[in-house]
């Protein structure tokens, strides 16, 4: 009997050895510094880049890009997945510039959008209506809300958790694949007792997504993760499209998106992921720190491709960082250096109280601005929002205009939530969380009679689709008549978002003023959402994009301080991550407060705020300071002694100079 000899595929280690590099427009080389043209040159199989902060992780993919283009790939095969739609916009841009229009081609954006645009193109495939309607955060806990008010969960003795906890709970449960049992137990052990309650809910909310074609942020996942495993001749038929798979941030993707990578590239093995586990900082959103860590044992003959070179700060400031994230428990190697001369040693300061602490940063950032560093140039960064407290009663005496980081979201504001009810009834009649806020808007309405009107439109009796002089009875009010004519006009007339959204605001104008005392200040988010409408050809893409991808700030937020062209940041450290300043200031470097008292029971938490800390440090270009009080006043106790952070206590004189404050 013949034997059998099975012939196995060699994987191209080195595929850039084998091209001539004079054949490219681009000179890669030249451009780029060793581990960015080896990650750049880099094409078949599967490659773990590991981008210290700084290190030109941006760079690298715009070059990969353009080179995948350059050997001659079909653009729209390259997949490149990121966290924000503007990332990947910025990406393709750069690449654009670099080489040419065909970069703009490539398939680019978020996880969600991604999903989005997948699921309309295949829905069928997944059972889905492709006019499905993308519930946002806030309507996902409408919705949890409607169903927790009909189970009269509220009724109960001990408190029952809020609509924001339920949906917190729910969506963990799905993106880490743990089990709501597990979550409660781990995080909300006071509400454990109610588990059967909230699995009910669970159910019910899904049962009412799945029967009024609705889908949230989470089922986008979960649905488009179906698709890609269910080898279907559809599933086949575009993972043969996709070619090469890049994901940026990858130390930010939770279990689901893990998986979503891994569906991705069941065809055609070529995978890249970006990351740097030093800067795994999300876990509170889901984000799995073991996605990174265990990459390479999710992949055949993964090559790992280290990125140390720092375009960013002074060696005197990553010498700092790096010290920091030496003692991390589990990591990959890597050294950050830089070419750049001439820095000052980062300064630890020790004032005598938390007074003390926000005058000493008033007096630097006024003597830096003095020396010609502008404001925009100068960030504090701390690890919750009420340590600024202080600081901002300091910055205020002094008139030092500053923008705070993380207020109202355009998209959650009321008066917008209530002009993009109105539209997405008009593209999906089922959208009942939409109709309850666009009824109660009108006088005379209150919650039992939207809800009879919505179970009249649940079982036609009225209806949007025909016109409202035979659609709406003489039983219903004018104002009733005069909305259903608005919609029916809007869900039939095939005119363009912008017209729609006129039609709109004209019917909710006088209800909006009527509702907002500060209608005056909220109308400019009206002007808004109406620019933004005119940049869309469709309903469905504009609605989807508002859910999905939101402008960031309202104006109703916004300080007058703001319209200064200059502004000192104050940041949250998750929200700074990704950005950089000239002079950073670290606030409450003390133990209890950063690291918070909170992580001290698990060694999973206390290493994250120890990444927490090396991304602070890490926005920093030229200075550094790291500031603690000695002593902080506690409610119980009155004024006590604080501990330095355990993460700066063991600092060198050679990495850090300690200042002391005297009053």
């Amino acid at each position: 009997m013949a034997k059998k000899y099975v012939l196995k595929r060699t994987r191209e280690v080195s595929a850039h050895k084998s091209v001539d590099e004079s054949h490219f427009r681009i000179n890669y080389k030249e451009q780029l510094n060793p581990a960015q043209f080896e990650a750049a040159s880099a094409t078949e199989g599967a490659y773990l880049v590991i981008a210290g902060a700084g290190s030109g992780k941006t760079r690298t993919l715009v070059y990969r890009v353009a080179r995948l283009t350059e050997l001659g790939n079909d653009p729209s095969s390259i997949l490149l997945l990121t966290f924000t739609r503007k990332a990947a916009k910025e990406m393709m841009d750069r690449a654009t510039i670099l080489l040419d229009n065909r970069c703009s081609k490539i398939n680019g954006g978020t996880f969600h959008s991604f999903a989005n645009l997948t699921l309309r193109k295949y829905a069928k495939a997944v059972k889905l209506e492709n006019g499905f309607t993308i519930l946002d955060q806030g309507d996902s806990e409408d919705v949890i809300n409607l169903i927790r008010g009909q189970l009269n969960l509220a009724q109960h003795k001990k408190r029952f958790p809020n609509k924001t906890t339920i949906n917190k709970v729910i969506s963990l449960s799905i993106n880490t694949g743990r089990t709501i049992e597990n979550i409660l137990e781990e995080e909300f052990p006071h509400f454990a007792e109610y588990l059967e309650k909230i699995t009910d809910i669970h159910k019910i909310y899904t049962a009412y997504k799945y029967k009024n074609n609705l889908l949230d942020y989470d089922d986008l996942l979960l649905y488009l993760r179906a698709f890609l495993f269910e080898m279907s001749p559809a599933t086949k038929s575009f993972l043969s499209a996709i070619k090469y798979v890049m994901v940026d941030e990858y130390q930010d993707t939770n279990k689901l998106q893990a998986e979503i990578i891994q569906g991705l590239t069941q065809l055609n093995k070529n995978i890249m992921v970006v990351g740097d586990d030093s800067q795994s900082i999300y876990s509170f959103r889901g984000a799995n720190f073991k996605n990174i860590m265990e990459f390479p044992k999710l992949f055949a003959d993964v090559k790992i491709i280290t990125l140390e070179e720092n375009y960013r700060s002074t060696q005197e400031i990553l010498n700092f960082s790096n010290h920091i994230i030496e003692h991390a428990f589990e990591k990959y190697p890597k050294h950050l250096f830089t070419r750049k001369i001439g820095g000052e040693l980062p300064g630890i300061i020790s004032a005598t109280n938390e007074n003390m602490q926000s005058r000493f940063i008033v007096e630097r950032i006024l003597e830096l601005r003095e020396e010609g560093v502008p404001l925009n140039e100068i960030a504090v960064l701390f690890r919750s929002s009420y340590h600024s407290f202080d600081l901002e009663i300091e910055l205020n005496k002094a008139n030092i205009p500053y923008m705070k980081f993380g207020g109202m979201k355009f998209i959650e504001t009321a008066h917008v939530k209530d002009m993009l009810a109105f539209l997405r009834i008009a593209s999906n009649p089922n959208d009942y969380v939409s109709w309850y806020r666009v009824l109660l808007l009108h006088e005379g309405i209150g919650p039992k009679r939207a809800q009879l009107i919505m179970d009249a439109i649940a079982t036609n009796q009225i209806s949007i689709k025909g016109e409202p002089e035979s659609a709406v009875t003489k039983k219903y009010s004018d104002n009733i008549f005069n909305l259903f004519s608005l919609l029916h006009e809007i869900h039939t007339k095939n005119n363009l978002p912008a017209d729609k959204a006129e039609l709109v605001y004209k019917y909710y104008e006088p209800l909006f003023i009527e509702k907002y005392d500060d209608y005056n200040k909220r109308k400019k988010d009206l002007d808004i959402f109406m620019n933004i409408s005119q940049n869309y050809k469709s309903l469905e893409s504009f609605l989807s994009d508002m859910a999905l991808e939101p402008p960031h700030d309202s104006v109703i937020d916004i300080d007058e301080t703001d319209k200064e062209r200059e502004y000192l940041t104050l940041s949250t450290i998750h929200s700074a991550k990704g950005l950089e300043w000239h002079s950073v200031f670290i606030l409450h470097a003390i133990d209890g407060f950063f690291p918070s008292s909170q992580s001290f029971e698990k060694l999973e938490t206390l290493e994250e705020e120890r990444r927490l800390m090396y991304v602070a440090s890490t926005r920093a270009k030229q200075n550094l300071y790291v500031c603690y009080p000695m002593h902080i006043f506690d409610r119980h106790n009155g004024m006590t002694f604080s501990k330095p952070s355990r993460f700066i206590e063991d600092v060198t004189e050679e990495l850090a100079d300690q200042w002391l404050l005297e009053g």
